[in-house]
């Protein structure tokens, strides 16, 4: 559908969220922490018979600070980590160091399942929600603007441009796997694939006078643009059976266990999207894979007969 009903959450402010987004790469939080949050939130929601279906979630990051330092000397940046609380003698217990980050977005969720009647009860209901102690990526949410809903047709280009508009300045983070995909069809295992378009290659030239000039950069690849790439993790991927596990939080859900799915992503401002949609992360289920996903990468997880019998369910 090209009309979509769009609930934006500017400068969301989220304190010492969780930087770790996977086991070995530090940076923006998880796809999956965004869009779990969300889905935490309309679960909020629907506890105060709103009926909401809160189907796609866009992330726009306007800043983010990640809590590292680098020493005068030091060749690596090193964690900024705590070790609450203190223990019975006063000293600082052992800890697991943990990455974290201050960040400033904006999230765009479409929804369906509204009247116009609910227009201005789900905005006020959506800041309740989120001042009630709710943690976003494992984080603190300090502040944030009001909540509006907004209605975009997908195909006019004056709507994009004022959704654009009140998404800047940002930057939005997109899925772009068929680097990856590429990489690996040229003979790259994963991670070499990963590595190949992240790593950082230093070159040195001297000039007449016996000077160095050193320069940085990031590989080229051939008919690739090379925009803001980052590693990204988007899901999970099952290394067992489903089945029980003693002492499972959920005695009542299948249990396996499972791993991050990593990717590459990358972060463009809006108006140089061509759609809305291009913007929104999808949950999808493939088989083991448990992922969050574009539509552009995304099969269909569900007909219009099932949003509509969804739809009935509150209704």
């Amino acid at each position: 559908m090209s009309i979509k009903k769009l609930l934006i959450i500017p400068h969301l402010k989220v304190q010492n969220a969780n930087a770790l987004s996977s086991p070995f790469t530090i940076g923006f939080p998880a796809m999956t922490a965004w869009l779990g949050a969300v889905h935490a939130l309309q679960r909020k929601l629907n506890q105060q018979q709103l009926p909401v279906n809160f189907i796609a979630v866009g992330v726009v990051s306007h800043d983010m600070d990640l809590q590292t330092y680098k020493g005068e000397n030091d060749f690596v940046h090193s964690i900024v980590g705590t070790g609450n609380p203190l223990d019975k003698a006063g000293a600082r217990s052992p800890f697991i160091e943990e990455a974290r980050c201050h960040v400033d977005v904006s999230l765009v969720i479409e929804y369906y399942g509204l009247t116009l009647d609910d227009k201005d009860e789900l905005s006020v209901k959506t800041a309740q929600a989120l001042h009630a102690n709710m943690k976003i990526a494992g984080g603190d949410i300090l502040s944030f603007q009001t909540p509006f809903r907004k209605t975009c047709d997908d195909t006019n280009d004056e709507d994009r441009r004022q959704i654009s508009r009140l998404l800047m300045p940002g930057y939005v983070l997109i899925e772009r796997s068929d680097l990856m995909i590429d990489s690996m069809n040229d003979g790259n295992d994963a991670l070499a694939a990963l590595i190949d378009h992240l790593s950082i290659h230093y070159s040195c030239e001297s000039d007449d006078d016996g000077n160095a000039n050193w320069s940085r950069g990031r590989k080229e690849h051939k008919g690739k643009t090379n925009g803001w790439i980052v590693p990204i993790a988007t899901g999970f991927q099952g290394i067992s059976e489903l089945g029980q596990a003693k002492n499972q939080r959920d005695p009542n859900t299948p249990h396996r266990f499972a791993e991050s799915v990593v990717t590459l992503g990358e972060f463009k401002m809006p108006h140089r999207l061509q759609s809305i949609d291009a913007m929104l992360w999808r949950y999808a289920i493939e088989g083991d894979l448990y992922l969050c996903r574009q539509r552009i990468h995304q099969m269909p997880l569900m007909s219009e007969a099932e949003d509509e019998s969804i739809d009935s369910e509150f209704n």
